[in-house]
């Protein structure tokens, strides 16, 4: 394996380590990787003061 994959690979996985809800895309070209998009997602609970407001 070469050093660049190596790299590639171990970006992946601490992507994945660090990430609680959303997604880590890996875009191939001609069987390459090209690029990896992560996109987190934050949640918040909601409280029960705000729900009863609202009704």
């Amino acid at each position: 394996m070469s050093k660049l994959e190596e790299q590639q690979l171990q970006y992946i996985l601490a992507s994945l380590q660090n990430i609680q809800y959303g997604s880590v895309v890996i875009t191939v070209h001609n069987g390459e990787i090209t690029q990896v998009d992560t996109t987190e997602k934050k949640r918040f609970p909601l409280l029960k003061s705000h729900t009863a407001k609202a009704k």
